[in-house]
């Protein structure tokens, strides 16, 4: 048996900006990501023609700070006040 493969843009960051609709990886909407095996070829390269503008439109959210970075900013801050 032979598989088939689809392209697709999927870049597993799986999440769906509110204001636009786009996902934040891919810039697909989740209808055509939810119908994206059962579209035609054609109509997947036309999504993924508008996909590099849709990205752009995309606001990221910020980065959530981690444990790590924040002592490490911690030590920066209390370092540089021990100066003054």
């Amino acid at each position: 048996m032979r598989t088939m493969s689809i392209e697709s843009p999927c870049i597993l960051v799986c999440v769906l900006d509110p204001k636009t609709g786009y996902c934040f990886g891919c810039g697909r909407t989740g209808t055509e990501i939810a119908g994206w095996t059962a579209i035609s070829s054609k109509d997947r390269r036309a999504v993924m023609d508008l996909l590099p503008a849709r990205l752009a439109s995309v606001e990221r959210p910020a980065r959530r700070e981690t444990a790590r970075s924040r002592r490490a900013r911690e030590r920066r801050e209390a370092d540089a006040g021990g100066d003054a």
